[in-house]
């Protein structure tokens, strides 16, 4: 027993401990994410809490060096480690722009500046590109390569054929006046904060909030529970959905007194189907004030922050916000959580999240911006005239371009039979009205992997190397980030007329929130033959 008391440190001392154990800044709330979600137990009464070393030992002990040579045992020993970035924390693989919109399947803005900066460590030997260069992204997807290449002082051009993937990346690397940004933003919540306050909803939710929190404090308290799960104690799944059936009466009586309706009347497209009835009037109050902001830059970017609001408001369950399943109505047990949740009855609380994020973001990169030149152009890769579709945006760079002054390609092509593109941002197309091109996707997930999908996939992707290779520089490099299981990049680096000189290959960590297994890509580095 005394040994144990002696063994309690408090948060703020586990953090200070972690920190040197590790050799890298481990924040009290790391400590208190460990806490929360049961990883290590909580000591302490009276509202402290205590920890045992030992416990963090043991828990840092199995995800330290051991992940590493686990992970090498798994994918083989020519795994580059220093490039899994795993000293890094969550807020520096996001920092500033690059978490203003969601985006599936987009690298971290490291690896860019890996192979894109200019100064070199004990790791990286060759120096590729310089300031000044202009780098080509034919994927552009969200434009990580279009910041990046900003913050390292390089002109940057994108291709998507996604009008939304343009209208994401352009916001990123555009300079606002935020000062105006702000005062739209603040008068679209004002009204509708009013707009919201005119009907029962926010009477409904306080009740319905009040209801959750003494059911889930008796049912569910935290961190207790939790641990209790961790440790095999309880079965989360059935005692879970034993609790939402007995909560549900609660929550039916609520929405009768309330007259709460969930159901949109049509059930046509994706804003009809994935949004309960007050969520959709409130996207849609607030669409038709944007269409009234006079400035466009300043339009775009408040479009992209409803369009971020509605993303998180979509009537799914928190676990299955990335991969929807069906339409969620009603009070569920969440296992992300470990209590019972509800769905979102309005956009309120995000939309004022977002609002002041994305201009504490962009704010955020206004101070670390070049006075160089970023654009992603919407169009097929394939076939794109780069100089003639630059010209009406940059003369000069154009031109440039026109006499293969680009000094290479950092890019990510989609993944084979992995994402179908469009269809992620389904909510947004609907909303705005863009023109969808999925059959020009490159290997989407609804024409599969097979044989057939697999030789289409091949001629996409040289498809592209060959077009944009008659405006790359003589001495060119291309970087193209794959997960190549099926051995396609062989042949297509052979069909545009290049060699791969250098593969890396690195591990990819928490790639998504479920799947934790070894996974790793490959950095290919290509020139001409």
């Amino acid at each position: 027993m005394i040994t144990e008391q002696i063994d309690l440190i408090t948060i703020k001392e586990a953090s200070e401990w972690a920190s040197q154990f590790l050799k890298r800044q481990i924040d009290t709330s790391n400590i208190s994410y460990l806490v929360q979600y049961g990883k290590i137990r909580k000591y302490g009464d009276n509202g402290s809490t205590l920890i045992r070393i030992g416990d963090l030992k043991n828990y840092y002990s199995s995800l330290s060096g051991i992940r590493e040579l686990s992970w090498k045992n798994q994918l083989g020993h020519d795994l580059n480690w220093h490039l899994s970035f795993d000293n890094l924390r969550e807020k520096d693989t996001t920092k500033h722009v690059h978490r203003l919109h969601p985006y599936k399947g987009k690298f971290i803005p490291q690896l860019v500046e890996y192979f894109l900066d200019s100064k070199t460590d004990d790791f990286k030997k060759d120096i590729y590109f310089k300031k000044g260069d202009i780098i080509l992204d034919p994927f552009c997807g969200s434009g990580t390569t279009l910041v990046q290449s900003n913050e390292l002082g390089m002109h940057a051009v994108g291709i998507d054929v996604s009008s939304f993937n343009a209208l994401i990346s352009n916001i990123k690397i555009n300079n606002y006046d935020l000062a105006a940004l702000t005062h739209e933003t603040q008068k679209i919540t004002e009204e509708l904060t009013e707009f919201v306050s005119n009907s029962n909803i926010i009477r409904f939710e306080s009740r319905l909030a009040k209801e959750l929190v003494a059911f889930n404090n008796k049912y569910f308290p935290s961190p207790e529970y939790r641990y209790k799960i961790e440790n095999g104690k309880i079965n989360g799944a059935k005692y879970g959905a034993e609790k939402e059936k007995e909560f549900l009466p609660i929550y039916n009586k609520l929405l009768t007194e309330y007259d709460i309706k969930l159901f949109q009347k049509k059930n046509g497209n994706f804003l009809d189907k994935w949004y309960l009835s007050n969520v959709r009037s409130e996207i849609d109050f607030v669409f038709n004030l944007i269409k009234k902001i006079k400035d466009r830059s300043i339009k775009n970017v408040v479009a992209v922050i409803l369009s971020r609001t509605i993303r998180s408001c979509r009537a799914t369950t928190h676990s299955d916000l990335a991969t929807l399943i069906d339409p969620v109505t009603t009070v569920y047990y969440c296992a992300k959580h470990g209590k019972i949740c509800k769905p979102l009855f309005s956009i309120l609380g995000w939309w004022q999240c977002y609002s002041k994020d994305t201009i504490s973001r962009l704010n955020q990169f206004n101070k670390l911006r070049t006075n160089t030149f970023q654009i992603c152009l919407i169009g097929d890769s394939r076939t794109i005239d780069i100089p003639q579709a630059l010209k009406k945006y940059n003369t000069n760079l154009a031109n440039q371009v026109k006499c293969n002054k680009i000094a290479g390609i950092f890019s990510s092509p989609p993944y084979v039979g992995l994402i179908d593109y469009h269809e992620q941002h389904a909510y947004a197309y609907d909303l705005f009205g863009f023109s969808r091109k999925d059959d020009l996707e490159i290997g989407p997930m609804h024409k599969g992997s097979g044989r057939k999908a697999r030789l289409d996939y091949i001629k996409g992707v040289a498809g592209v190397l060959n077009n944009c290779k008659k405006y790359l520089a003589e001495d060119y490099n291309v970087f193209l980030v794959a997960n190549d299981k099926y051995n396609l990049y062989p042949d297509i680096a052979k069909e545009a007329g290049m060699q791969i000189v250098n593969k890396f290959k690195r591990p990819v960590l928490n790639r998504t929130e479920r799947d934790k297994s070894a996974y790793s890509e490959i950095i290919f580095h290509m020139k001409g033959d």
